[in-house]
């Protein structure tokens, strides 16, 4: 018997009225806010603008989260088709179920997207977010105990999870599965921001770093869990797939470190005034066009001879005489100068 364990909430819904507030939506919107504040604040320090980071997480955050639920949908297939389910299930997003790998993987789209828009490099922005992505993670790992779900061998630990009778679950104490990945992840988001202030990492290689680090903490916690899932050679789909994508960061950390060493210098472009203020530009035109009028008025003016009244043109020597006409020749010199 247990004496110590952590209690589930007896729902993971509260109406507001006719409003449901779910739990676990509110793990997730809270993570993404705390995601976007750190990006933030680090995209700031980086030397770009502020507001940028939560303008290209606007492309980012629905692409992760259809991502995330395509991921969850394909790779746990059985729970939404076949005899007894209803595909319809597979939309009850708030019912849990996000891919951290399709959550990623398509969130980068969007971002990338975003980063086009703006004319900023996708490396530098992934950089600048990735230990925030993290805390994202370890906030919205709770919505998996609102939910009671996800949890790992039963135990009688005193900081096992308490899980009360339910659909494909029975009651009982289990490893928190859902804690320790929170508590994991709020330590690689520590683990980014030293090394990148440590080594001054650029080019996408705090990103790596935090992609690499969450892998070898999904992959035992993993392991530990007891939720139906695919297995290949004995290993959880999950576990091969933490596998593969640690071995990529790494690769790419090694390589970029070798191929584009230090960081980027300008993470953000400076546009100009002219380019972000249309009035400013006409500005700029109405001023070029009428010193163009004036240096046209002035030419034609000095295209006239003054010693006929302005009908002929000037001489080509320079303002309206000759290098002859300033010299006097010696004919015309007068007589009272030849007798001095």
């Amino acid at each position: 018997m247990n004496l110590a364990y952590i209690p589930s909430p007896s729902t993971g819904v509260v109406h507001l009225g006719p409003i449901p507030l779910r739990g676990y939506a509110f793990c997730i919107i809270i993570g993404v806010f705390v995601a976007v504040w750190l990006g933030n604040k680090r995209w700031i320090a980086r030397g770009g603008k502020p507001g940028t980071v939560a303008d290209i997480a606007v492309w980012a955050v629905p692409f992760g989260l259809v991502g995330g639920r395509l991921y969850h949908v394909i790779t746990d297939y059985q729970l939404y088709f076949g005899e007894g389910r209803n595909w319809v299930d597979a939309f009850k997003i708030w019912e849990g179920g996000l891919g951290i790998w399709g959550a990623i993987a398509l969130g980068a789209v969007g971002a990338w997207i975003g980063c086009r828009l703006r004319g900023i490099p996708l490396p530098a922005w992934a950089d600048a977010l990735a230990p925030g992505i993290a805390l994202a993670q370890a906030c919205g790992r709770w919505g998996n105990w609102f939910n009671q779900e996800l949890y790992g061998r039963a135990t009688d630990l005193p900081w096992a999870v308490e899980i009360s009778d339910g659909p494909n679950r029975v009651a009982g104490t289990y490893h928190p599965t859902f804690l320790y990945e929170s508590l994991w992840c709020l330590g690689v988001a520590a683990l980014v921001i030293w090394a990148d202030r440590r080594f001054k990492l650029g080019h996408g290689r705090a990103f790596a770093l935090y992609v690499a680090a969450y892998c070898v903490g999904r992959g035992w916690i993993e392991y530990m869990r007891v939720d139906e899932a695919h297995h290949i050679l004995g290993l959880r789909l999950n576990v091969w797939t933490a596998i593969v994508v640690f071995v990529l960061a790494v690769v790419y950390l090694v390589l970029s470190a070798k191929l584009r060493p230090g960081r980027e210098e300008v993470v953000e472009p400076d546009r100009g005034p002219a380019a972000s203020d249309p009035a400013t530009e006409d500005e700029a035109q109405d001023q070029a066009r009428d010193g163009a009028e004036a240096g046209a008025e002035a030419a034609a003016a000095e295209a006239k001879d003054p010693a006929d009244g302005g009908s002929g043109p000037k001489d080509d020597a320079g303002a309206g005489e000759t290098t002859e006409d300033a010299v006097p020749t010696e004919s015309e010199t007068p007589k009272t100068a030849k007798k001095l």
